[in-house]
This record gives C-alpha cells, structure tokens and sequence, in this order.
C-alpha cells in the first residue's frame, strides 16, 4: 500500500473543512498510522530517497572531517616535533675553540670534550641551553628574554655579557667567571645566589657557594693560547699547560716543580714547549704514550 505525502499543513486543511461539526482529526490520522504499520508495506516515495542520500551525504561529512582532523593534527605534532628538536654540539680531547653561533647573534666558544646543547626554536619564547664541559660565551643583549644556561648542578642567568662556565670541576662544582656586565649564579633549588661582577669566579655546589676576585691572568688562556708567567713555579706551569694544550707533563724528581719560570708560552708546538723547559732547567725528557717524564741530567 503507497501512502502519498500528507503534511502537517494538508491535515490542518482538512480540520478547517465539515463547517461546525468537529472532526477528530489527530485522532484519525493515528488510526491510518496503526494501519499502517499493521500492512507492514508502506512505502514513502519521496522521503525515502531524500533520507538515503542525505545520510549518505553525512556518513561522507564525517569521513572528511576525521581525515582532515587527523591530518592537522598531525601536521601540529610535527611542527612542534621540529620546533622543539634538540641541537647538540660537542668536541673531544683534541678539540678545543670550536666557535658555535646561537640563532640569537650569540656566541659560544667550546673547550675540549664539552657538549653545548639547545632547542630548534631557540629565543622563541626563551633562550635556553645547557652546557657540559667548559665554554666561554659572549651574549647579545635582551632585557625582556634573558640568557639562561642549565649547568647540571646550577643555573646561569644573564641579559647580555661575556663570561666563562665550568661544569667539569673534580669536585662537580660550577664555576663561572665574568669578563663584562653581570651574572646570576644560583643552585637549582634557588636557596643559593650569587650576583657577579666583572673579574670575579663564582662557584657553587650542593654543599657550598661563594665568590672570590680572580688572580689568575691565564684563566681564560684555554681560549686565547695565550700564557703568561711572572715567577710561577712549575706545578703552575704544567697544571695550566694541561688545561691550555692538553700536555701531560710528569715531574720524575719533585724538586723540579719548584722551579721558577718567567716566559711567556703563545701558541706554540708541544715538543718545542717541552725542549724550552729542559733547555732552561738542564732536564731531559722522554716520552711514554701521550704523557712527558723530565728528569734532572
């Protein structure tokens, strides 16, 4: 049985019609509605058809709706992946000076067998890096975004300077030493703070922190290459010529590490350092592995 489209507004017509008789017409049509479900053949042509394509059309919306979420979110998670990938730098034994530009103009400047790393999106939002090792650096100023360096053990703080970071102390205690501007110093807790000045050392660790004026005229030599001596003894000498050309120099009789020694050493070859001192001191060398024995002739 076809049952052609009655709308609400044609049973609102027929309800006007029969003058003042009243005719139950809701009631009419739940009667042809019980009919109807009784035959158990009613077709509806027309709404039929639009009903089928219009959930086909939805079912079609939703797919293309999940892709296209998916796909954005995927796009966002690899954005942020790449945003936030880790840049990590770092040198070995023989390696030292390896100069290393931040995206911000700053400057870093490695010792040996130090490990300089740093985010991708580096001086947006913050500039942040951590440090293992030894490192000199020479920040571009920026008051409303401060430079900050994860030391390990401590925490470096500064707007715009140049200073010295040791995170490699036997002790695992941080150092800094400030060359221009200022610098904040302080323990990850935050209990301990030091503010720094031009040529002070800072030092902290779990158990102590403090700040001494530097004495030292070759703290930085490890940098320049650069040694100079005014009446230092020897210990001094091969203690710096360690840190400065990794040059291992072993005293065989212990008298000699009093000796005084006044030249300057620039840049120069391990085995012509090594020839200046016994020249000096009438000592004579030989060399096992790596490692420089003097002995008394």
């Amino acid at each position: 049985m076809k049952i052609e489209n009655y709308t609400g507004r044609e049973w609102e017509d027929l309800k006007k019609m029969g003058g003042d008789e009243h005719i139950d017409v809701d009631g009419a049509w739940n009667k042809v509605l019980g009919r109807i479900k009784e035959s158990g053949k009613t077709e509806f042509i027309a709404p039929a058809k639009t009903i089928s394509l219009r959930r086909n059309f939805l079912k079609i919306a939703a797919v293309l709706l999940v892709i296209l979420g998916l796909g954005l979110a995927g796009l966002y998670i690899t954005g942020k992946g790449m945003l936030s990938k880790k840049i990590s730098v770092s040198t070995d034994i023989n390696q030292k000076n390896l100069e290393v530009t931040l995206p911000d103009g700053s400057i870093v400047i490695l010792n040996r067998q130090t490990i300089l790393s740093y985010r991708s999106n580096f001086g947006k939002g913050d500039r942040k890096v951590n440090l293992s090792g030894e490192a000199f650096f020479d920040i571009e100023p920026d008051r409303d975004n401060p430079f900050i360096i994860d030391a390990g053990n401590a925490k470096v703080k500064v707007v715009g300077t140049s200073f010295n970071v040791i995170t490699s102390n036997p002790d695992s205690a941080v150092e800094v030493f400030v060359k221009s501007g200022q610098v904040m110093l302080s323990d990850n807790s935050g209990d301990k703070t030091l503010l720094l000045d031009p040529g002070y050392i800072g030092t902290i660790d779990s158990g102590r922190s403090g700040k001494t004026l530097n004495n030292d005229p070759n703290y930085l030599a490890w940098n320049t290459g650069m040694l100079i001596y005014d009446g230092q003894t020897l210990d001094i000498v091969f203690r710096d010529l360690k840190r400065v050309y990794n040059l291992d120099i072993v005293a065989d009789d212990p008298s000699i590490l009093e000796e005084i020694w006044t030249a300057p050493i620039n840049n120069q070859a391990q085995e012509t350092i090594i020839r200046l001192i016994c020249y000096s001191f009438n000592l004579g060398y030989r060399k096992d592995g790596n490692v420089y024995h003097l002995s008394k002739k």
